[in-house]
C-alpha cells in the first residue's frame, strides 16, 4: 500500500513538470541500465531530481540497475566479490566527475552506492540503502518486482541528492521529503512486529503445551 502511495506521489510530481521534461534534451542521460524495471512515471521524477542536483550541486547522478548482472550466485563469495569489483570499475571509468551511482543487481541481490571520493563523507551509503532502498525491495507484499524497484531506486536517488543538499544548505525543490523514509520505516515496524508477534505465540505454545502436558500427568497419577 505504501509503495503504491509513493508512485502515486511520483505521478503528481511527474505530471506538474511534464512539459519541462519533454523540452529536456538530457533527459534520463541518468540512466546506465535499468532492465525495464524501472516505471517511465518514476524515471520522469528521478530526472528532475537529477537535473536539478547537476544545476545546483554540480553533482553527476546515475542508475544501473540490472535484473542479471551475469555473476554465478553459486561462486565462492571471493569469488563474486572480485568480479564485482571490476564490474564497478568499468562502470564507472567514463562517467562524469564528481558522481554517485545506484547499483543493483535483482537476482544477485547486490545493492551498492559508488561515490568518488568527495562525495564519499557526505553521502552515507549505509543509512541510504539500509533506510531507504533495501526496506522496498525486500517487502514481503503484492506488489511486482517492476513497483518494487521503481520506488527503491527513486527512493534511493532522491536521498543521495537530498544527503549532498543538506551538507550545502540547499533545498532542492525535486526533493520528496520525508516519504521514503516514512515507507522504510513502516515496513521496519512492520517486520518488527512480527518477529515480536511470532515470539509470543510461541511462548504461548511452549506454555499451553506444558500446561497440557502437566494435566496428562495428573489424570495420569489420578487413573492409577
Amino acid at each position: 500500500m505504501r509503495l503504491k502511495i509513493l508512485i502515486l506521489i511520483t505521478l503528481l510530481f511527474s505530471v506538474l513538470n511534464a512539459q519541462e521534461n519533454s523540452n529536456n534534451i538530457e533527459k534520463n542521460l541518468y540512466i546506465i541500465n535499468h532492465d525495464d524495471l524501472i516505471d517511465q512515471r518514476a524515471q520522469d521524477k528521478m530526472n528532475q531530481i537529477v537535473s536539478e542536483a547537476k544545476k545546483k550541486l554540480n553533482i553527476n547522478l546515475y542508475i544501473d540497475i540490472k535484473e542479471n548482472n551475469g555473476i554465478d550466485t553459486e561462486l565462492p563469495r571471493e569469488k563474486r566479490i572480485a568480479l564485482v569489483k571490476q564490474k564497478e570499475k568499468l562502470l564507472v571509468k567514463d562517467l562524469k566527475k564528481p558522481y554517485a551511482v545506484l547499483t543493483m543487481a535483482i537476482d544477485q541481490m547486490y545493492i551498492n552506492i559508488l561515490t568518488t571520493p568527495d562525495l564519499k563523507d557526505i553521502i552515507d551509503k549505509d543509512d541510504i540503502l539500509d533506510g531507504y532502498v533495501i526496506p522496498l525491495l525486500a517487502s514481503k507484499d503484492k506488489n511486482s518486482l517492476f513497483a518494487k524497484t521503481s520506488a527503491a531506486t527513486l527512493n534511493g536517488i532522491a536521498q543521495i541528492a537530498d544527503s549532498v543538499a543538506l551538507s550545502r544548505g540547499i533545498k532542492l525543490e525535486s526533493s520528496i521529503g520525508s516519504e521514503g523514509k516514512t515507507a522504510g520505516t513502516i515496513w521496519r515496524v512492520f517486520m518488527y512486529t512480527l518477529v515480536i508477534a511470532g515470539i509470543f505465540l510461541y511462548t504461548l505454545i511452549v506454555l499451553r503445551e506444558k500446561k497440557y502436558k502437566k494435566l496428562g500427568q495428573e489424570n495420569e497419577q489420578k487413573r492409577k
